[in-house]
């Protein structure tokens, strides 16, 4: 079963990659307060044509390069 995350587009510097940033709420596991944390992921673009800012779901794929395992599958809203 593939992994599919929401997050939003936060660089298209790179050719048909995007950055994407995946924000989760965990709570502190003593003080029981709601953390925010984050992390980027570098994802395939393929043919889409994306803007910084977008969110948009991606999902788990084969290594495509040393540090892209994931593909962009449509952008939401």
């Amino acid at each position: 079963m593939k992994k599919t995350f929401e997050g939003k587009i936060i660089s298209l510097k790179m050719n048909k990659t995007a950055v994407i940033e995946v924000t989760t709420k965990a709570p502190h596991p003593l003080y029981k307060k709601l953390i925010k944390r984050n992390r980027n992921f570098k994802a395939d673009t393929g043919d889409l044509t994306l803007l910084v800012g977008q969110k948009v779901k991606f999902c788990e794929t084969r290594p495509i390069s040393k540090e892209k395992f994931f593909k962009v599958m449509e952008v939401i809203k």
